[in-house]
């Protein structure tokens, strides 16, 4: 671990040198992004295909047990706060003992025993349980691992690079979880991740650690004039780098606080749009398309190569635009490209390599923008290093929602309408169409309507400000 210094932890990812520092902390980034993939993407697939699995049920066990790790979130967040406020070392060993659960339970998952193969309800109640215990410590791990660069505070540039480093190592792993099933199977792929677990862990345990912060002293009244003082950065930063002071958001509960209930309403409709064609993108590959098995790696790689190719671009927009029409436009783009993927059919494999390109860049505004919009709100509210895991908490709750209701929704609309896996019938090759392609466009336009009303459209004059886009919050 670092020793102290005079130098203030955030500090340290802009000064010479800062590659180590965002190295360590963000390496963890890597391994708890490659685990998603499996769980939320291979997972429906593998169990349908190999298992024969009904599409109703399998759906309905999925949406269960994501429902229950949910609804955990909240709870790990203030859990994670007390961790914090006994020691990092309390917090790396919560991580440390989350990361063996969440590969042992990874590796049940994909590998479930022969006892339980031998009818579909019962690898269904062994698929519902140990998802839900995975998930669980996926939870503990990533919640740690995310307030931990919360913490971290700092400008906003600061804050950018901390961000940056977890963000951009989490699409490494994103591709190489693409890549590795495809290729080398998955068996190498648990093998690796384990191996990957255990690097990230090992490197968080070097990263500067978080200064802990002193309770705010003073009568509300005190604390909003302060958190109001003129010395104060508009664009949600704080004088000096330091912490800000907190406000009326202090020791409030976060779903009492409107503006984050306003956010969070946003990034829960536009992630269940990208979580539904994440949930059936290889039906809509191997049925509507009927590519060859050895394309589907390219059409991953290709789709989350190019969302981090696309960050800097987006970043680059952020000070013309703002973040939330930044934003928007990336929901627009998904909108587009979406649409298009509707009029393709079997043996437009090249189309949809173009399909998986555009999408990726859209979702590169998915990955950076909502996450830089909740820390400016958590430091205007005056939150910062007391309370980051308890939105958090709420945030990755809204998460695992998303990926809840596409599970929960998608799955048995599909055999509702007559589809399943290896159909060739026109019919439900267009329910599969419809499910993957149009679903997410009702959902995204609704997401963009909200994001518009709710963060665009100023409530007041003298709110605008294309740096701070969180005061035009009505």
């Amino acid at each position: 671990m670092d020793q102290p210094t005079a130098t203030a932890p955030a500090e340290r990812f802009t000064a010479p040198g800062a590659w180590r520092h965002g190295l360590r902390y963000g390496l963890m980034g890597l391994p708890l992004a490659f685990v998603a993939l499996p769980l939320y993407v291979i997972l429906p697939h593998h169990y349908a295909r190999s298992f024969a699995v009904p599409l109703a049920a399998l759906g309905a066990v999925l949406l269960a047990a994501r429902l229950f790790d949910a609804v955990l979130d909240p709870l790990i967040g203030r859990w994670t706060d007390r961790q914090f406020a006994r020691s990092h070392r309390a917090v790396l060993a919560a991580g440390g003992a989350a990361a063996v659960v969440l590969a042992l339970g990874l590796w049940g998952l994909l590998f479930p025993p022969a006892a339980t193969r031998a009818d579909a309800s019962t690898v269904l109640v062994w698929a519902g349980v140990l998802m839900a215990i995975t998930c669980a410590a996926y939870s503990v791990a990533s919640v740690a691992h995310q307030t931990w660069g919360t913490r971290l505070g700092g400008s906003e540039a600061q804050r950018s690079r901390i961000s940056a480093w977890r963000e951009g190592l989490a699409l490494v792993g994103v591709l190489t979880a693409a890549v590795l099933p495809g290729t080398l199977g998955l068996d190498a792929t648990v093998t690796a991740f384990a191996a990957l677990l255990a690097l990230g862990w090992w490197s968080w345990s070097g990263a500067v650690a978080p200064t802990t912060r002193a309770p705010a002293q003073g009568t509300p009244q005190q604390q909003l004039a302060a958190h109001r003082s003129p010395g104060r950065p508009q664009n949600g930063g704080t004088p000096s780098g330091g912490p800000a002071q907190p406000g009326l958001g202090a020791k409030t509960h976060p779903l009492a606080q409107p503006r984050f209930v306003r956010l969070l309403l946003v990034f829960v409709v536009n992630g269940t749009a990208s979580a539904v064609p994440a949930t059936l993108v290889l039906f809509f590959v191997q049925d509507r398309l009927q590519a060859p098995a050895r394309i589907e790696p390219a059409f991953l790689a290709t789709y989350f190569l190019c969302a981090a190719l696309s960050l800097p671009l987006w970043v680059r927009l952020v000070p013309r635009l703002g973040l939330a029409r930044t934003w928007l436009m990336g929901m627009a783009l998904s909108v587009a490209v979406f649409i298009w993927a509707a009029t393709l059919g079997a043996g437009d494999v090249a189309a949809f390599l173009i399909v998986c390109a555009l999408s990726g860049i859209a979702l590169g505004t998915d990955l950076a923008l909502p996450s830089a919009l909740l820390t400016g709100l958590v430091d205007e509210l005056g939150e910062r290093g007391q309370r980051e895991g308890a939105y958090l908490g709420w945030w990755n709750f809204a998460a695992k929602l998303n990926l809840a209701l596409a599970a929960g929704l998608a799955l048995p609309l599909l055999g509702a309408f007559g589809y399943t896996p290896g159909a060739r019938d026109p019919q439900a090759l267009w329910t599969l169409t419809v499910a993957y392609c149009l679903l997410p466009c009702g959902l995204k336009l609704l997401a963009a309507g909200l994001l518009h009303t709710l963060l665009i459209r100023p409530a007041r004059p003298a709110a605008t400000s294309l740096s701070s886009p969180l005061k035009a919050l009505p």
